[in-house]
C-alpha cells in the first residue's frame, strides 16, 4: 500500500466491514479481507482482518452478552482453537500467489455455499459444531475467513438472526483473539493504524443506526455480493502472478 490513495482505500474498506459486521455479527471478513490482502498482502491483510474483527465483534458483545448461548458456543470455539494454529502455518509458508488463489476460492466458495444456504446433518448438533469450528478456525487463521462455516452451522440448527448475531460476536472475539495470539498484530505504520482506529469506530455507529433500518434480506445480499466480487478478485490477481 503507497501514497493517499492507498490509505484512503484501506480506511474505506474497514468502515464497510465493520458496518457490516456491526449490523450483521459476521462479515468483516468476507466483504473486506480480499482487498486488505491486496492492498497489504497476504499475511498483513489477513492479520488486519482478524484485528478488525475482534474489535468490532466485541464492540457488539459488549451490549448484547446476556443473549449469549455459552454452552451451545462451546463445541464451535474449542475446535476452532484447535486449528487456528495450522491456519497460520498455512498462511506463512505458502507462497504469495498460491495464498492469493486460495483464499480467493475459499472467499468465493464460501460466499456461494452460504447463498445457497447449504443444508446437511453433518452440521447439526455437537458434531456439527466440532466440524463447523474447525473449518472456520483453519479459514479465520490462513485466510481471515471463518464466519461462513458458523452461518452455516446456525442455519442447519434453526437459529434465528436474533439468536445468532450476538453468539457470532463471542465467536469473533474468542477466535480471532487466538489467531492473533498465534500470529501476532498487524503492522502497520501509525497514519494507517490512526485510519483504521477512526474506520471501525465509524462503522460500529453506522452498523447500530442500520440495524434497526436495513432489511435483514437486503443486508445479506448486500454482503454476499461484496463477498463474491472481492473473492473473484483475489483469485485473480493470484491467477496472474501464478
Amino acid at each position: 500500500m503507497s501514497g493517499w490513495s492507498g490509505q484512503l482505500l484501506l480506511g474505506l474498506v474497514v468502515l464497510l466491514g465493520a458496518t457490516v459486521q456491526r449490523l450483521a455479527g459476521l462479515g468483516f471478513a468476507l466483504v473486506a479481507a480480499p482487498v486488505l490482502v491486496l492492498l497489504l498482502g497476504p499475511n498483513s491483510g489477513v492479520t488486519l482482518a482478524n484485528f478488525a474483527a475482534l474489535a468490532i465483534s466485541a464492540v457488539g458483545l459488549a451490549g448484547s452478552w446476556r443473549q449469549v448461548r455459552p454452552g451451545a458456543m462451546l463445541p464451535l470455539m474449542a475446535a476452532a482453537v484447535c486449528t487456528v494454529p495450522a491456519g497460520a502455518w498455512v498462511a506463512a509458508t505458502v507462497p504469495t500467489p498460491e495464498l492469493l488463489v486460495g483464499i480467493g476460492v475459499l472467499v468465493t466458495a464460501a460466499a456461494l455455499l452460504v447463498i445457497r444456504g447449504v443444508r446437511a446433518a453433518a452440521l447439526r448438533g455437537v458434531g456439527g459444531a466440532v466440524v463447523a469450528g474447525a473449518t472456520s478456525g483453519l479459514m479465520n487463521s490462513a485466510a481471515g475467513v471463518g464466519g461462513p462455516a458458523v452461518s452455516l452451522y446456525a442455519v442447519n440448527s434453526g437459529w434465528t438472526a436474533r439468536e445468532f448475531v450476538p453468539n457470532a460476536q463471542l465467536y469473533g472475539v474468542v477466535v480471532n483473539a487466538f489467531s492473533l495470539a498465534v500470529k501476532g498484530v498487524p503492522q502497520l505504520n501509525p497514519p494507517a493504524w490512526g485510519l483504521v482506529t477512526v474506520a471501525l469506530a465509524g462503522g460500529a455507529v453506522a452498523g447500530r443506526l442500520l440495524t434497526t433500518r436495513v432489511p435483514e434480506p437486503r443486508a445479506r445480499t448486500v454482503v454476499l455480493g461484496l463477498a463474491l466480487a472481492g473473492g473473484v478478485s483475489t483469485l485473480v490477481k493470484g491467477v496472474s502472478g501464478l
